[in-house]
């Protein structure tokens, strides 16, 4: 039976880096990984299933170090990215490299019901396969981003002040760098994070540093737009619309949330103030792109409804519908926009929010006290946007 109550995992360590699982679309599968200087790092791939309230997981280890960002390939789903804290002869260096997930075992505890929480797991000696590392030119790794419109063979690594475009062979066993780009500006301008464009056929990236927004087409490697003075501080996440091009969504440190034509980038399209502390993460929904969800340093989720600048202002409009096109487009007034709903489960810091790839009514969030939250668009708000 559908259930909009909350369902939540416990982490035993603290964590920060949440992202579902891309190539996996039958499954509602995420992957947290763990940030801890004492203890064996984690991988944690979590299973829910939405009809029973269900949670699996499995666990594997990531003994190289506290893991600060993650990425997973859009088509082979045993491969996986990390940026992770190496420590080395008193030396702290964020690094990346490629992992293969070893196959799921069937002999894992099973989930248990929710509401609740789930005890981390430890003692586990699965680790995760080493495939192979990226060269960070003696800098911060930020994010790996895989080009979402190929093969898995096109990724880009951001560092501080570089760019790294690579070509991964079909096995992803080793990766070689094509072209690279580095940041120039007064004061060493350091990269924050970055996003790959779904549209243009994949030949465009979006990157945050300070304040500033920057778009560069993997082509030439060169910056093709400039967002300057995007956020009053310091900028945290981007994300495009996934269904109009040119839409870009930002967040940063002065609490708000700023929408984007990236031909006209002189004003926001829209600024959204929710939060009362930094937003660290923003997320529009791979179907319905009205659907906008934030996370911040205030504990709370927020789930956005920004009709307005959607691909469908005026609602869904199924075959019937379009028959009658504009007259029925008349018809009908556009909703508003406006909070569908805030989340409040978690007591930390959340860094990160994430969709799921099987199920859009589907999401999860992660805050720095290890707690992951899976939550569901409320049943009113997925009624009014389907009927």
């Amino acid at each position: 039976m559908e259930d909009d109550s909350p369902v939540i995992y416990g982490l035993e360590l603290n964590a920060r880096a949440l992202v579902p699982q891309h190539a996996e679309t039958d499954v509602i599968r995420f992957i947290v990984g763990t940030q801890s200087l004492k203890f064996d790092n984690q991988i944690h791939l979590i299973d829910f299933d939405d009809e029973s309230n269900v949670i699996n997981k499995n666990v594997f280890m990531h003994s190289a170090g506290e893991i600060w960002s993650m990425n997973t390939s859009p088509i082979d789903k045993s491969i996986l990215a990390t940026c992770y804290n190496r420590v080395s002869d008193s030396k702290a260096e964020i690094q990346g490299a490629l992992w293969r997930i070893p196959p799921v075992d069937d002999t894992e505890p099973p989930g248990l019901d929710s509401p609740g929480i789930v005890p981390g797991s430890s003692g586990h000696s699965r680790s995760l396969q080493l495939i192979c590392t990226f060269d960070n030119k003696q800098e911060n790794m930020r994010s790996v981003l895989w080009n979402p419109s190929g093969d898995g063979s096109q990724v880009v690594t951001v560092c501080e002040q570089h760019l790294e475009l690579w070509d991964l062979d079909r096995t992803a066993s080793t990766a070689e760098s094509i072209d690279s780009a580095r940041l120039e500006g007064k004061g060493q301008p350091k990269f924050t994070t970055g996003r790959w464009n779904p549209h243009h056929s994949g030949s465009q990236i979006a990157t945050a540093n300070d304040m500033t927004i920057r778009g560069w087409d993997v082509r030439t490697m060169r910056s093709v737009y400039t967002i300057e003075n995007a956020h009053n501080q310091l900028v945290r996440d981007l994300d495009f619309n996934p269904n109009k091009q040119y839409i870009l969504v930002s967040c940063g440190d002065d609490c708000k949330v700023r929408f984007w034509d990236t031909r006209n980038s002189t004003s926001p399209l829209m600024v959204l103030q929710d939060h009362s502390h930094w937003v660290w993460s923003v997320r529009y929904n791979h179907f319905h792109d009205q659907l906008v969800l934030t996370s911040s340093s205030d504990s709370r989720v927020i789930l956005n409804n920004i009709v307005s600048l959607s691909s469908e202002p005026f609602g869904h409009l199924d075959d019937e519908d379009e028959e009658d096109g504009a007259q029925e487009k008349g018809s009908r007034e556009p909703t508003k926009d406006g909070v569908i709903a805030t989340f409040d489960e978690h007591e930390d810091s959340v860094y990160a929010v994430e969709w799921s790839t099987a199920d859009p009514w589907v999401f999860a969030s992660l805050s720095y006290d290890g707690r992951l939250v899976i939550n569901r668009v409320p049943r009113a708000e997925k009624y009014k946007i389907l009927l």
